[in-house]
C-alpha cells in the first residue's frame, strides 16, 4: 500500500508541474507584494473573523471555489447577479444552494481590500486564497496558491449544466466531467474528500432513505442505524427544504479522512459516496485513504493546486472588478459576451 501511494503521488506531481509550467509566467506567490502588500494580512483577518462567527463557512466556500473552477475555469463567474436581460451561473439550478456565508465572506474581503488597494486584487483570487486558509483553519493540508487571477467577462446559467457534479449523475458521468478538466480519477476520488465537512440537503439522498424499494425502506448499501436517524432528521423535508445532514457524520468540522473510513462502513450520505466506495476505478483510492491521511492530504493539495490554475483568465481575457458581483468594464464585457455567442 506504502509504494501504491509514492508511486500515485508521484504521478499526480508531474501531471501538475505540467499545469504550472504553463501558466508560472504570469502568476506568482507573490503577486501583490507591492501593489497590495497587507494582502495576506487582510484576508487572514476576514477569514478567521467569519470563520469563528459561522463555522460551516469554511465547508460553504470550499463548495463555492469548486463550482466556480469546474465552470470555464477560476474566475469569480459564479459570483455576478443576473438581471431582468440575463441568468448568469450564480441562478442556475444546482448553484441556488451555495450557502450565502460563502458570499459574504468573499464580499467582506474584497471591500476590506479596496479601501487598502482598490481595484487590484481579483475576486477570483480572493476565493482561491480564502478556500486555503480556511481549509487550514479546519485540519486540511497547506498547499501554494498562485495569485494573478482576473475576474472573467461572461457569467451565463447554460454553461454550468455537464459541468457540475450531481447527485443523480452516474459514476462514469462524473468521471468524465473531471476528466474533462485534465484531473484524474484518483483527482477526482481526492476532491470528492472535501466532503469531509460538507453538508448536503435531505432532497439530495432522500431517495436512499425513503420508500427505496418495494423490500427496503432504505437502501440495503446503508447502515441500517444511520439511515433510521436520517430519516427522523428528514421527515419534513418536503416542507423544510432547507434541512440537510453532515455528510461526515463523526467529525464533521474537522478535515480528516473520516469521509473515507465512514465509507467502508456504510456511512455514505449520497448515491455517489456510495458509488465511489465499491467501483472498481476509484475504490483503491478510497481505501487509500481511509487508511493513510497523508496520502489523502499529499493528493488533495496536488489536486487543488492543480484546479486553482484550470482555464486562468489573464491579461485582456478578463478584468479586476470593483464588486463581486457585478463587472466592471461593460464595453469589455459585451465584446466577450459576443464572441462566446458567436463560438456556439
Amino acid at each position: 500500500m506504502a509504494q501504491f501511494s509514492s508511486i500515485s503521488i508521484v504521478l499526480i506531481s508531474c501531471s501538475f508541474l505540467t499545469i504550472i509550467q504553463r501558466t508560472q509566467s504570469q502568476l506568482a506567490l507573490n503577486y501583490y507584494n507591492s501593489t497590495c502588500p497587507h494582502f495576506p494580512l487582510i484576508m487572514q483577518q476576514v477569514i478567521t473573523d467569519k470563520q469563528l462567527s459561522a463555522p460551516a463557512t469554511a465547508a460553504g466556500v470550499l463548495r463555492l471555489f469548486l463550482h466556480d473552477c469546474l465552470v470555464d475555469g477560476c474566475d469569480a463567474s459564479v459570483l455576478i447577479t443576473s438581471n431582468a436581460f440575463h441568468k448568469s451561473e450564480r441562478d442556475a439550478d444546482v448553484n441556488l444552494p451555495l450557502p450565502g456565508d460563502a458570499f459574504d465572506l468573499v464580499t467582506r474581503a474584497k471591500t476590506a481590500l479596496e479601501l487598502q488597494c482598490p481595484g487590484v486584487v481579483s475576486c477570483s483570487d480572493i476565493i482561491s486564497v480564502a478556500t486555503r486558509n480556511l481549509l487550514v483553519m479546519v485540519g486540511g493540508p497547506h498547499y501554494k496558491v498562485l495569485l494573478g487571477r482576473k475576474d472573467s467577462l461572461v457569467s451565463d446559467a447554460s454553461h454550468v449544466q455537464g459541468n457540475i457534479p450531481t447527485t443523480n449523475l452516474s459514476l462514469s458521468q462524473i468521471i468524465d466531467i473531471f476528466g474533462s478538466k485534465g484531473l484524474s480519477v484518483q483527482e477526482m476520488v481526492a476532491l470528492v474528500g472535501g466532503h469531509t465537512i460538507g453538508f448536503a440537503h435531505c432532497k439530495e439522498f432522500a431517495s436512499r432513505i425513503f420508500n427505496f424499494s418495494k423490500t427496503s425502506q432504505s437502501d440495503p448499501a446503508m447502515n441500517p442505524q444511520y439511515a433510521d436517524r436520517l430519516r427522523k432528521l428528514c421527515e419534513n423535508y418536503t416542507k423544510q427544504p432547507e434541512m440537510s445532514a453532515f455528510i461526515d457524520v463523526f467529525t464533521p468540522g474537522k478535515f480528516d479522512n473520516m469521509y473515507y473510513k465512514n465509507l467502508k462502513h456504510g456511512l455514505g450520505l449520497l448515491q455517489t459516496d456510495q458509488d465511489i466506495a465499491v467501483d472498481s476505478r476509484t475504490k483503491p483510492f478510497v481505501d487509500l485513504y481511509a487508511a493513510n491521511e497523508t496520502a489523502f492530504f499529499q493528493a488533495f493539495a496536488i489536486a487543488m493546486e492543480k484546479l486553482s490554475v484550470y482555464n486562468l483568465k489573464l491579461g485582456n481575457d478578463g478584468e479586476v472588478r470593483h464588486r463581486c458581483h457585478e463587472f466592471t468594464n461593460l464595453n469589455a464585457h459585451q465584446v466577450a459576451k459576443d464572441r462566446y455567442l458567436g463560438d456556439l
